[in-house]
C-alpha cells in the first residue's frame, strides 16, 4: 500500500532521490529563472529633483527582472523614434522606397518641353542633391534642353506643415541648429543648407563654397579666419531670414591642416531651398527653364505623363540613420508619411502611430505630438516602452533592421553612451533621448544580453521637476551603467 511507504526505509530513499533529481533540474534551469537585482543607482538620483520611470525583463519569459515606477508617464524626448522606427517597419517592411517624380501635361517637341514641369514629392525622408540630380540627367537624357514653361515643385502631399513645436516655429525667423526645420514632401538634403568652410593662407579669411557646388546656395557672411596646423577648427554659424531670404553667418576658425568643413544650418522655408538646389541643378545641366521655379500645392494632373523618377535608399537604411543620428527632420517626416488623411499632418501622422501601438500588446498609454521627440507634452513609461521592444524582438523578419540602428557604447557614434564597464559597453545597444526645455530629460533604452546568453530589454526615463537642477548623461549614464552591468552579470 501507498501509505506503508511512509515508515519503510525503501520508501524513503524512493523519495529522497526524487527530492535530489528535482534540485538537479531546477539547477539545470537555473538560466531561465532570471535574477531580480533592483536598481540601486538609479534609484539615488530619484527624490525631490527627479521623477524616474524604469523597468527591466527578460525577452524569453517575459519576467521583470528590476523595476522603479514602471508605469509612471514621462517625456520620452528622442525615444519617440523607436515608434516611428516600428510604425514604419510594420507599414512598409525594410525594403520599402519612396520615389520621386517628374511629371508633365505638355508636349516634347525637338528638345522643347512645352510646358510645365511638375516634381512631386514622395515624402522621402531623406531626398538628397545627388538624386535630384539623377531627376534631372534623366530629362536630359530624353533630349530635353528647354522647359518653355516653369519648374513647380508640388507639396500637396502634405506641405507646409505648421510649425507645431516651438523649435519649428522660432527656425521661421533664424536658426543656430540643423535639425529644427518645418517638413515638406519635396524637401532637400534633410531641409538643411550645407556650406563648407575651406581653410585659406593662414592669417587670412577661409573660403566658403557649397556643399555640392563651388558657389554657396544662399548669401554667406564669413567671417572665419584661417589659422595654423596647430591649433583646432571651432566655427559657429546662425542662419537668419529676412523678407522671406535666408542668409548664414559663420564666425571662428579653421585650421589649415582641416580639410574643407561642412556646416549644417536648417532652412526657413524646405521647398525654397530645393528651389535654389533645382536652380543651380539644371544651369550645371544646360536645362534652360523660361518662366523660373515656384512652389505649389495644387495635386499633380492625372493626365500628366512621367518623364523621370528616382528611388529614395530602403527604409532599413532610412531608419539607421534616423536613429543613429536622432534626425528628427527624418523622424516626422516618416510620421506625417504614416498618416491616414489626405492632406497629411503631423498630427494624423501621430494618430497612426497610436494605431500601430494598439497592437503591443501591455503597452499601456502614449500620448506623442511628434515622432521626433521635440514635443515636452508627449508622455510614455517605461513599462511601455519595454513593451515595445518585446513586440518588435519577436518579429523576427522587423527585428534585425529595428535593432540596428540602435548604438553599442563601446564603439556607437554618440560620446555621451560611452561610460560604465566594458561588461555593459559592450553587452548592450541603445537610443537614447534628451530635452532641456522646459525641464531636464534624459531617456535610454534598448536591449542586452545577459552572461548567459540570453536577451533582455530595458527602459530608463529620468524628468526633472524644474528647469534647475542641470541632469548630465554622465550622471545618469553611470547610474544606468551600474545597474545593468549587475543585471547582465546575474543573467
Amino acid at each position: 500500500m501507498a501509505a506503508s511507504n511512509a515508515y519503510n526505509p525503501q520508501g524513503g530513499k524512493y523519495w529522497q532521490s526524487m527530492a535530489l533529481l528535482c534540485a538537479a533540474l531546477l539547477l539545470l534551469s537555473a538560466p531561465l529563472m532570471a535574477r531580480a537585482v533592483g536598481l540601486p543607482a538609479l534609484s539615488n538620483l530619484a527624490g525631490d529633483d527627479f521623477d524616474i520611470s524604469a523597468e527591466v525583463k527578460m525577452l524569453d519569459s517575459g519576467q521583470v527582472v528590476a523595476q522603479q515606477s514602471p508605469r509612471v508617464m514621462l517625456t520620452p524626448a528622442s525615444l519617440s523614434k523607436l515608434y516611428v522606427a516600428g510604425a514604419a517597419l510594420d507599414r512598409y517592411g525594410p525594403q520599402h522606397r519612396f520615389t520621386t517624380s517628374l511629371y508633365s501635361s505638355g508636349q516634347v517637341r525637338g528638345n522643347v518641353l512645352h510646358g510645365d514641369l511638375i516634381v512631386d514629392g514622395g515624402g522621402d525622408p531623406a531626398m538628397t542633391t545627388e538624386r535630384y540630380w539623377t531627376l534631372v540627367q534623366q530629362l536630359r537624357a530624353r533630349g530635353i534642353q528647354r522647359v518653355d514653361g516653369r519648374v513647380v515643385l508640388s507639396q500637396w502631399p502634405f506641405g507646409p506643415t505648421p510649425c507645431v513645436v516651438t523649435d519649428r516655429c522660432q527656425a521661421r525667423s533664424a536658426s543656430s541648429s540643423s535639425y529644427d526645420a518645418l517638413l515638406s514632401p519635396v524637401a532637400v538634403d534633410y531641409a538643411a543648407w550645407c556650406t563648407q568652410v575651406i581653410p585659406g593662407a593662414p592669417g587670412g579669411p577661409a573660403r566658403v563654397a557649397g556643399c555640392f557646388s563651388a558657389s554657396p546656395l544662399l548669401p554667406v557672411n564669413n567671417k572665419v579666419k584661417t589659422v595654423g596646423g596647430s591649433q583646432p577648427t571651432q566655427l559657429s554659424a546662425r542662419r537668419t531670414t529676412s523678407n522671406g531670404n535666408d542668409s548664414l553667418t559663420i564666425t571662428g576658425q579653421v585650421s589649415t591642416s582641416s580639410g574643407p568643413t561642412p556646416v549644417y544650418r536648417s532652412a526657413s522655408d524646405p521647398a525654397q531651398e530645393t528651389v535654389a538646389t533645382l536652380r543651380q541643378l539644371f544651369q550645371q545641366s544646360g536645362v534652360a527653364v523660361a518662366e523660373g521655379f515656384t512652389v505649389s500645392n495644387t495635386v499633380t494632373p492625372r493626365n500628366a505623363s512621367l518623364l523621370a523618377s528616382v528611388q529614395s535608399q530602403p527604409l532599413q537604411m532610412a531608419l539607421m540613420d534616423m536613429l543613429n543620428y536622432s534626425n528628427n527632420f527624418m523622424a516626422d517626416m516618416l510620421t506625417v508619411d504614416l498618416s491616414a488623411a489626405t492632406p497629411a499632418s503631423l498630427a494624423s501622422g501621430t494618430a497612426a502611430l497610436k494605431r500601430f501601438v494598439d497592437k503591443v500588446p501591455g503597452h499601456g498609454p502614449l500620448a506623442l505630438g511628434s515622432g521626433s521627440g521635440l514635443t515636452p507634452e508627449s508622455h510614455t513609461s517605461a513599462r511601455g516602452l519595454t513593451a515595445l521592444m518585446d513586440y518588435m524582438y519577436h518579429q523576427p523578419q522587423l527585428f534585425p533592421t529595428f535593432s540596428a540602428g540602435m548604438q553599442t557604447p563601446s564603439n556607437g557614434v554618440a560620446h555621451h553612451i560611452q561610460h560604465g564597464s566594458i561588461n555593459f559597453q559592450n553587452n548592450v545597444m541603445v537610443k537614447t533621448g534628451t530635452l532641456n526645455d522646459p525641464v531636464p530629460v534624459r531617456t535610454i533604452a534598448g536591449y542586452f544580453r545577459g552572461k548567459s546568453g540570453r536577451w533582455g530589454t530595458f527602459a530608463v526615463l529620468v524628468q526633472g521637476r524644474g528647469a534647475t537642477p542641470y541632469l548630465t548623461w554622465p550622471k545618469v549614464m553611470e547610474a544606468v551603467a551600474d545597474d545593468m552591468s549587475t543585471i547582465i552579470e546575474h543573467n
